[in-house]
């Protein structure tokens, strides 16, 4: 850990944008206490689930599925799947098949879809185009070189939602295990993507679902589909629903957060930490000893140990450039050169930050609740 510790987490001042109070506690710390309070678990969550349950349904009437789930083959998506069941509704999953899924995630897929009789839609997106984009996110030096990645899922999900004619996306996020991420670490958008494509790509993108500010306006608001985020009000924790995925499916678990996917555990356990120093799970374990999951000597313990195991790393990197087609050369001359961040790049964020009154009013028309985009804006922007 660097420097200064938030005397409630372990956030440090290796994060963009940390301050910290007269007792030491840090602004992220503080925001996590705000968004406990504006997204409640205990009683009052489940009875905000269980009318949003009441709307999904009702919104559903008359037609084959009432949701839209996207699943990867992790915990969060899989586990989505069993409570929307549970729940009595009528979920169509969906899988973004990118190339880079590992075996035991297509398997975990199939295990908990067949099992649970839930119809599973998967869209292929042409692989020439998911290396030429990943290459040029890692030509830019950014961070979170697997933007491409989250917003393909994002537009991916919206485009099938609205051909189903379905109102409502469950999405398996949950800040309580995950925590905020700074910008600076893991920002991304169309605009970035776009500017980056143009400056480094050589494939044309025809099959690439990208998720653009007006495809927000268009679905969220001319098709009025939305957001919800189930784990923010019902108590959920990632190990014990990890044991009953095991359990109940025969799922199994796959090593780390968001290691279901290769790319993903590469930038993860490789590229974030070698080339920027960044070490995201400061966030995620200052988030669970908050949440009461594990304790803070717990998240130190977890904190010291590698990113990575020594002994696998380099068959690793020898995979990743094979699939991009990178050279040593290409991956070492990238790794040496400097580093960017999101803010380098032309991106929707200045202007966010600019009207951020103004752009909550106007997603307040389109989504059902504040981004944490926004919440973030307004912690370093007081």
């Amino acid at each position: 850990m660097v420097g200064q510790v938030c005397t409630k987490g372990i956030w440090d001042e290796s994060i963009p944008g940390i301050e910290f109070d007269f007792d030491g506690v840090s602004n992220y710390a503080h925001l996590f206490e705000r968004l406990v309070k504006e997204y409640p678990r205990g009683n009052e969550g489940k009875e905000i689930w269980s009318r949003l349950v009441e709307v999904i349904k009702n919104k559903g009437k008359g037609r084959k599925y009432d949701c839209i789930i996207g699943v990867s083959g992790g915990t969060d998506s899989c586990y989505l799947l069993h409570i929307a069941l549970e729940c009595g509704l009528r979920p169509l999953a969906v899988y973004l098949d990118n190339g880079w899924s590992s075996d035991i995630a297509v398997k975990n897929i199939k295990k908990i879809t067949s099992a649970l009789n839930i119809d599973l839609e998967t869209y292929v997106i042409d692989y020439e185009e998911v290396k030429d984009l990943l290459r040029v996110f890692m030509k830019g030096s950014l961070p979170w070189i697997d933007t491409p990645t989250d917003l393909a899922i994002k537009g991916i999900l919206y485009r099938i939602a609205a051909k189903e004619k379905i109102k409502y996306i469950l999405r398996g996020n949950d800040f309580r295990s995950e925590g905020t991420q700074p910008i600076e670490w893991t920002g991304g958008d169309a605009r970035v993507l776009k500017y980056l494509h143009k400056k480094y790509g050589r494939v044309k993108l025809k099959t690439f679902p990208n998720y653009t500010l007006m495809n927000l306006i268009y679905y969220g608001y001319f098709r009025g589909i939305k957001s919800i985020y189930p784990y923010y009000y019902i108590d959920y924790q990632k190990k014990n629903a990890r044991k009953e995925l095991e359990d109940l499916y025969g799922w199994e678990y796959y090593g780390g957060h968001h290691f279901e996917n290769i790319f993903t555990k590469f930038v993860m356990s490789y590229w974030l930490p070698v080339k920027f120093g960044i070490d995201k799970r400061i966030i995620s374990l200052s988030a669970q000893i908050l949440s009461g999951e594990i304790s803070k000597d717990e998240a130190i313990n977890e904190i010291s140990k590698p990113n990575f195991d020594n002994s696998t790393i380099d068959d690793a990197i020898k995979y990743v450039l094979k699939k991009l087609d990178f050279s040593n050369e290409d991956f070492n001359s990238i790794m040496k050169s400097k580093n960017k961040q999101y803010l380098d790049y032309p991106s929707y964020y200045p202007t966010m930050v600019r009207f951020n009154k103004i752009t909550y009013f106007l997603l307040k028309k389109i989504l059902l609740k504040k981004p944490m985009a926004l919440f973030q804006i307004e912690m370093r922007n007081k």
